[in-house]
């Protein structure tokens, strides 16, 4: 499994970054590598949240779908999806500090098939690289929008 984990502190009451980062139908107007969210199942408030969501990857338009599994208002929730014979594993967690919120992403994958596997041997790196390129600008953007 690869893993991803990111951090980035935020100016501001962690009840005011959940508001943001937990208004996934409205994340198209703060993260700026979205290009669509479609709400396929509304949640209670979060957990069975289901959407389709298309960013650039690679320059070209990549759509998934994805759901909340987990959530506790105000501390974190975990983002599934299932897609090209792996599954992804995206979790939000926030830290109260002094000064503001601890912003953390997780990020994981688990590679079920044998064809994503040689993708992932040949290019791995690559992907991975990408990967936190796109998820630092997502925590920059989320920053900006909470701090503004």
């Amino acid at each position: 499994m690869q893993s991803i984990e990111l951090s980035t502190k935020i100016s501001a009451p962690k009840e005011k970054v959940w508001s943001v980062i937990a208004d996934i139908e409205n994340s198209i107007h703060t993260i700026s590598g979205i290009r669509k969210i479609e709400i396929l199942e509304k949640g209670t408030p979060l957990i069975g949240l289901k959407w389709r969501e298309t960013r650039e990857m690679f320059g070209k338009e990549a759509t998934e779908i994805m759901w909340i599994e987990e959530a506790e208002e105000n501390r974190f929730y975990k983002v599934k999806a299932e897609s090209h014979g792996s599954k992804y594993f995206t979790d939000f967690y926030l830290e109260e500090l002094p000064e503001g919120t601890l912003l953390t992403l997780k990020f994981s994958a688990e590679i079920i098939s044998f064809g994503a596997r040689l993708v992932n041997f040949l290019m791995g790196w690559m992907f991975k690289s990408s990967t936190i390129k796109a998820f630092e600008a997502d925590l920059q953007d989320i920053k900006k929008a909470v701090e503004k």
